[in-house]
Order: structure tokens, then sequence, then C-alpha cells
């Protein structure tokens, strides 16, 4: 946002501070301002010049012309500009003046010397006007450009202003700078200007929440034309361009006033009435920068008996709009609801002046305001005008806001620091807040208008205020009184924590990945988008769901890796998102690890399935049916503790096509509530254990996990551990059959066993196997 500082000069009496020290103090005790840039430095040289001959230069497009500059004589300059002809007056840079970054020096050019130069407005930076050279009226040779002067912009960034509606306008930030130097503040609007007489058009507002507010003013005998060049400038300079008397108007009252204005041709309205609504189902409107817009019921419109006139807040109509040939113009101020603008700008992508500062909630009160502001413009830059009629206007019952109690000794409290009441006192008054006192030591702050609609509601926001203008300097900085409490431990965190200690020990990375799936990849994974939570506004499409489950995540990022990596290792902890009838949705922990390689191999199955031992010592894993992503043969379910933990399965060939990817998904609820809640010393064994190795053959389709509880089965009281070795399938064994080895680990707890004890399990076991219908290798 761009504020002059020539223009803040004229609105606070009395103002000495230099443009730069101002910038500090704004950003000090206001908003904060990214820079000032010196502009218009060259008016101080400019004169108007008469041309008084012209002549062709052989072989260019340029002429020869002899100026008359006053008081600096007869020049010669070349120009280039086709309206350069004999009689004009226009504007002379002399030799060594700074113009756009450069200077201008005379030079040789088409072999002709050239003293100083004519220039175009936008040269001047009076407008965007770059076709010929400046044409003026009524300036002698010599002068000075009228009312043209070098001028400050103190730019200030704009997020610093979002919850001040009042300073995204000159005045508002005259305020503020008055307050801030003690200076008295000029109110540049005339409310009596505003004719009390019967209105020409009528005003339907259909919903007083959406506008709060509707004025307008009709304004005939109207000659549409330029804006006097210093009006130009000024609008120029805070990056408004100009583009004829009527419409600078509106741009002038915005700038000044933080009122958004526009201008009907009132000749192109039909009937009697204007007409604020919502958009009609398949409307679209042509809008002043030439594109067509589709509007849907939410948006907002100002419309005549045969439909929309301009998109309240954000653009006006093409059909409407002010042309050369206008000659009775109608003003309009209103005042829209901020967050409906925001969601049709935002729907159509189109973003405004206008709707950037509705967004930022306007005072219903400066509708009125602003068209005053204008009539009392109207005699500066189309003084023929006259207004027909008086006002138009309806609006909803005016806002109250009760008076805000600040007691002292809570603000000094609050402040960190000693302050007199009358201090207090004074700085609110000149922010212009109404004060009084009805208790010793309680002020009762009425806070206006412009200041109610975002921005002032409590007694905080009133610290905040004076706080800012005595300076937040002078408070001491002290240590806070209040006992440092450490956070209370959290359980689950700390589960999560060690959970993620212990998978990057096994060599697993972690990934992060969003809650947030598509369509696509709900139904690539045979999930029903209907049974997910569906974002209301999602960032894009391929974010709309939020997620069941985190295999569609994973199965990307291996995906991705597997792209450029032979193996890898990874782990994502996060939260399935699921529906809950009557209540929020449902948030289940779940770590997924995949393990990838390309070369294949079962060592991938196994890795896995100690990553489920190190976290759930004792888990089995049991056969499932297979998903539609799950390998057919290579799915199971965990089991620890009795219950469902979890799944482990590789990849259908059709997902993971080069190598297989294994992956681990275990709900974390249900490890966390069977883990044990104390884990319990256990000493360290005192005599050696002994181990053996047997080899069973069973059926090809027989399980090892099946085979390996059969053993522990029948182990009794010595067996420590039944572990499984390897599986052999082939010659010598019949067809259909395999051998399955496991190495049987044995040990007493008082002493070292003998061999006829080691000998006696061995054999119970080989006899309970028999016994159960398998053959043994021994």
């Amino acid at each position: 946002m761009k504020f002059s500082y020539n223009w803040i000069r004229e609105l606070v009496r009395d103002l000495d501070v230099e443009p730069r020290e101002l910038m500090r103090l704004i950003t000090i005790k206001t908003a904060e301002c990214e820079g000032v840039e010196l502009t218009g430095a060259h008016f101080e040289r400019v004169v108007a010049a008469r041309v008084l001959s012209v002549e062709p230069i052989a072989d260019s497009h340029n002429v020869k012309a002899v100026v008359d500059a006053g008081g600096l004589g007869r020049r010669t300059v070349v120009c280039g500009a086709p309206n350069c002809r004999a009689g004009i007056v226009t504007a002379y840079v002399p030799s060594g003046t700074a113009l756009e970054g450069r200077v201008i020096e005379k030079r040789v050019v088409s072999g002709v010397e050239s003293d100083g130069m004519l220039a175009s407005a936008a040269e001047l930076g009076i407008n965007r006007d770059q076709e010929g050279i400046l044409e003026l009226d009524g300036v002698e040779p010599g002068a000075r450009l009228p009312r043209l002067a070098a001028d400050s912009i103190i730019e200030v960034d704009n997020k610093s202003l979002t919850h001040r509606p009042d300073l995204w306008g000159h005045h508002g930030m005259a305020r503020e700078v008055a307050a801030i130097t003690g200076k008295q503040l000029r109110d540049p609007v005339n409310t009596e200007l505003v004719p009390a007489a019967s209105p020409v058009y009528g005003v339907d507002i259909r919903d007083l929440q959406l506008c709060p507010r509707y004025s307008a003013l009709v304004v005939a005998n109207v000659k549409v034309g330029p804006s006097p060049l210093w009006f130009q400038q000024r609008l120029q300079a805070v990056g408004l361009n100009p583009i004829n008397n009527i419409v600078d108007i509106t741009n002038f009252v915005m700038a000044e006033l933080a009122q958004p204005m526009h201008a009907f041709d009132a000749d192109k309205l039909r009937g009697d009435t204007i007409i604020v609504r919502g958009a009609e189902e398949g409307e679209r409107m042509l809008a002043l920068n030439g594109e067509w817009y589709e509007l849907t019921p939410s948006a907002l419109v100002i419309a005549d008996r045969e439909g929309p006139i301009a998109l309240a807040g954000v653009i006006g109509g093409w059909d409407s709009a002010i042309s050369d040939t206008t000659t009775r113009i109608v003003f309009e101020s209103a005042n829209f609801h901020a967050a409906s603008i925001r969601r049709t700008s935002s729907r159509l992508k189109l973003r405004t002046d206008a709707s950037m500062r509705f967004e930022k909630a306007q005072d219903p009160v400066n509708t009125l305001r602003g068209l005053a502001r204008a009539v009392a413009l109207l005699e500066l830059v189309a003084p023929d005008a006259r207004i027909a009629g008086g006002l138009s206007d309806m609006a909803a019952p005016p806002r109250t806001t009760a008076p805000i109690e600040l007691p002292m000794d809570w603000l000094v409290r609050k402040l960190g620091r000693p302050i007199a009441p009358g201090e207090v006192r004074r700085i609110l008054e000149a922010l212009e807040f109404g004060v009084s006192e009805p208790a010793q030591g309680v002020f009762s702050v009425r806070v206006p208008s412009w200041r109610a609609t975002k921005d002032i509601s409590i007694k905080d926001d009133l610290v905040e205020e004076i706080g800012r203008m005595e300076g937040y300097a002078t408070i001491p900085p002290t240590p806070p009184l209040v006992p440092a409490v450490p956070a209370s431990d959290n359980p689950r965190l700390r589960f999560f924590r060690s959970l993620r200690r212990m998978c990057a020990a096994q060599g697993f990375d972690e990934v992060y990945n969003y809650s947030f799936l598509s369509e696509e990849d709900v139904r690539r994974f045979g999930l029903a988008p209907e049974d997910h939570i569906r974002v209301t506004n999602p960032i894009s499409v391929e974010q709309g769901l939020l997620r069941r489950t985190l295999i569609p995540g994973l199965w990307k990022n291996i995906q991705e890796n597997g792209k450029h990596f032979a193996s890898f290792r990874l782990f994502e902890v996060g939260f399935e998102i699921h529906k809950r009838a009557g209540s929020l949705p449902e948030e289940a922990p779940h770590l997924a690890a995949a393990m990838y390689s390309r070369q294949g191999g079962t060592e991938t199955l196994f890795e896995v399935k100690r990553l489920a031992e190190c976290l759930m010592p004792g888990c089995e894993l049991r056969p499932a049916q297979a998903r539609q992503y799950e390998h057919p043969s290579r799915a199971a379910e965990v089991w620890w503790r009795g219950e469902a933990a979890g799944r482990m399965f590789e990849f259908h060939p059709n997902y993971v096509e080069t190598g297989r990817a294994v992956v681990l998904d275990i709900d974390l609820a249900v490890v966390e509530r069977l883990a044990p809640a104390d884990v319990k010393y256990k000493a360290v064994r005192r005599y050696p254990e002994s181990a053996f190795d047997l080899s069973v053959v069973a059926g090809q389709r027989a399980l090892v996990g099946d085979i390996g509880r059969q053993i522990h089965s029948l182990g009794g009281p010595y067996l420590e551990q039944v572990e499984f070795l390897r599986q052999y399938e082939g010659a010598p064994l019949p067809e259909g059959v395999k051998s399955v080895s496991f190495r049987i680990t044995v040990a007493a707890a008082d002493h070292t066993l003998s061999n006829e004890e080691v000998t006696a399990v061995r054999d119970g076991i080989i006899s309970g196997m028999r016994a159960s219908g398998y053959d043994l290798r021994v």
C-alpha cells in the first residue's frame, strides 16, 4: 500500500516531520513500512515550452524542433513524438535533469544536437500515456507545470494493515500520523454538500447482511475528459491509473477515505431502481476488463431492471461504463460483507483495489462521506457538473457497540509500566476514541465506527493502542513472575518417539505424507470414496479426501524411490482418519513400514517380520485373505497377545512391477493398549544353554508357524526358544513335501543341563511330532 507524503501533509496541519523519519515512526507505532521512494523531483526543473518550428530530419522518423522555454531561452530539441507540431505548448526537460533513472544531457541525435527533451505524461510520471508529448493549456512558456511537485511515497506492508480497514486510505493514515506527532487532523469531507432532496433512483437491498448500506447520487451536465495533471499525478504516484475525470474521482475517494466507489452511466441504466441481490443461476456479466464472468447465487451483484450492472465490491460492468459521450452519471458508494466479497473474488480469481478494501470490513458510515467527498472533487475536475435530486440511501440499522471499561490499575499491570491517566486520555482522544471517566481510575471508552468493524472490541485491544503510541521500547523487559511448571508427561508421545527410534535402529528411514488423498488414490486400493471424509475446500483435486489408511502414501514413496535406489526401507507414523457417527472423526495412529528390493528374495519378508517382533515380542503371523493390492499368497494378519494388531503383506506385482515390496501396517492403539505397563527385570542367566537342530518333513502348504508352535508345545519346562532356520524342497524328498529346519534352545535356571536331560527334551519333541503325523529327518 502506497501513501503520498504530500497528501498526508495536506491532511495533518503543520506536519514538519521529514519523510524518512515519518516512515520510522509509522513502522514503530502503526504498521511496517518497506521504504520511501522520492518521485517527481524533476518537476523542480521542468517548464512549459512553446514549439516554434518543426523540421523533418532526413532518413529519420525524428524531427528538429525549436522551442521557446521562456526564461531558459530558445532551445533546439530532437523529438520523435507524432504530435510534435508548431504552436503547441508542451513540457520541456532541460539538460542536466534526472528523469526515469537517467540524466538528460546534450547529445547528437540523427545528426542534430539536442539540448534537453520534450516529454510525454508517462515519462514525467503523470499518467501512463506514451502516445505523444504532453500538451498543455493555459500555461505560459518558462512557467513551472501547475501544482506538479516532488513527492515521497511511503510504502507500507499490506499484511500490517489486514486488521485496520481505516488505514487503507490516506485519511486513516493521517489520523495515525496526527496522533503520533501531536498535530491536528484535517477532515476533507463536508457532508453538507450532499443535498436533501428527493432521490432520482430508488435502492432495493435484498439482503442487508450482505450489503449493510448502499448510497447513490445522480450528477447531470457531466463532461467526461482528462483530470487536471496534478490530480492524475497524485493517483499515479500511489499506484492508481488515471482514466478520466469521473473514474479518477472514484479512485481518489478510495485512496483518501478507503471507501471504494463506482460510477455508472445513468443513461445506460434500465428502470428507476438500483437492486442489490444475489446473482441468479446461470447469470453472466461482461466486466470492465473485457472478460465475461459466469456468476453463481453466492455472488452479490448490483442490478437494474434487466440484469447485473456490476459485480458488487469487485468490478463494474461494461454495459454501464463511463464513456466519452456520458453526460449523466450515478455515483455508487456502498458497504458489503467482507467474507462475501472475498469468496467471490477468490472464486473468480479477480482481486481489485476495491475488493481488497472491502475484504477488510469497511465502515458503513463511510458511504455517505465518500459521496460528499466526490461532490467536492467535482468542483475541481468537472466544474460544470450539477447534482440531480438527492441522496438514494438504504441501510441496515446502525450497529451499536457498548463502551469498553478500562480500569487504570489493570491497564498499568497489563502494560508493564506506569502511565498517567491524562496521557491515556490524550492518546485515545488523539486516535478519536470517545473517553469519559464514570468512576475514579476507570475510563469508559467509545470505539469509533471505523475501528469497530474488525479491530477494537475488548479492553486488551485498547492496551495495544496505548502501548504502541507510547512506544514498546519504553516498557522495561522483566521476566514473568510466574512459577515455571514442567509440562506433564505425555505417554503417547513418549511411545511414538521410542517407536521412531526403534524403526531407525533397524535401518528404516522415516517419511511424512499428507493426510489427503484423491478419489483416484482411493479407488486404486479398492476403497470407496464415500467412506472417506471429504475436504470442503481442498488445496487441489489431488487432496480432496482424508486418508483412511497410510498405504497409498507409502506406495507412492516406493514408486518414486524405486526409480533411484535398488533397495531401501521406509516407515511412517501417522493417523488414519475415520468417520464417526454423531461425533468428530476418529484419528487412529498407525505404523506403516515398507522394505523394497529390486532383486527380490524372501529375506525381505523376514526383515519386515523382524521389525514387527521388535515392536511386539512374540507376535505371530496368521494367513489372511489377500486384499486387492496384496500378493495372493503373501498376506497375513499380525496377532499379538490374542488380538489382531495389523497386517503384513507383499504388494501385488501389478502395484510394484520391478522388485518386491513388503509392508507392515500396525494399529498402534492396539499395541499401546496391549503393551505391558511395567518392564520387569530378569536376571542374566548364570548357566549355559544347549541347542540342537531338527528338520520336520511336512506338506508343501503346511505353515512354518504352525509347526513351530507344535514344537514349542512339546518342549517342556526347559525349552527356551524355537528358531526357524530354513526350508528345503527337492530330492531326495518326494514331490509335494518340504523339510523345515528349526533350532531348539534349552536351558535351566538353576543348573547346567546334562546330556541326558537335553536328549530327553529332544526325544520328547520327536515322538510328539511323529504322533501328530509329522516325519522328522534326524
